[in-house]
């Protein structure tokens, strides 16, 4: 995209481009559970992180989290023994307790094994937690890998949660409560989208 001309006092200037929408690169802002499986699986065979890099991304779509929960998760908000994630939420969201299941605890289980005594639970090499830059461009890179037909950023596996609930038929006062949402019209967008809405519409 080339930059806008600009006159300042009789001088021709260049603006930086104006952002495209995101409609123009996607045709949607959440992916579905197929694509999740993609983007966790090629995440995987990347690197010397590959492990780490899969095990976020899992616990973003599993848990809904932010890019900013995520980067500032830590090993006192998991018992990997319980089997719990205590979900501290930004943006004044709601906090809450989920249960995690067989796939995540094994792969977090993996990562604690390998710095038992990290406080975090996404590590760079350096040994201090990834950034928020980090996981962008990391999930950018697992869209790539896993050839998806459009740019991938880490809120789409929050929106991928949203979907996925609300399609499953749960109740939309128990997906506000998981995803932390404080305002419900956050959460009918997910339910008011779902297409199981319109199942019987049609019978052949």
């Amino acid at each position: 995209m080339r930059a806008r001309p600009n006159t300042e006092n009789g001088k021709v200037v260049s603006l930086p481009p104006r952002r495209q929408p995101n409609s123009a690169t996607r045709t949607r802002e959440h992916l579905t559970p197929g694509e999740v499986e993609q983007l966790i699986s090629a995440a995987g065979r990347v690197g010397r992180y590959g492990h780490r890099d899969s095990t976020l991304l899992l616990l973003a779509y599993r848990h809904g989290l932010r890019v900013s929960e995520l980067v500032e998760l830590q090993w006192s908000q998991i018992d990997l023994k319980v089997g719990l994630l205590h979900v501290t939420r930004r943006k004044n969201g709601l906090p809450s307790t989920h249960p995690l299941r067989g796939r995540e605890l094994r792969a977090l289980r993996r990562l604690r094994t390998a710095d038992p005594h990290a406080a975090y639970v996404f590590l760079t090499e350096r040994g201090g937690p990834l950034t928020t830059s980090n996981v962008r461009k990391l999930t950018a890179r697992a869209g790539r890998l896993a050839q998806l037909p459009f740019p991938v950023h880490p809120h789409m596996l929050r929106h991928a949660t949203g979907f996925y609930l609300a399609n499953a038929g749960h109740d939309t006062r128990a997906v506000q409560q998981y995803l932390g949402h404080r305002n419900i019209q956050h959460t009918v967008r997910y339910t008011e989208l779902a297409p199981n809405r319109f199942k019987d519409f049609w019978r052949d």
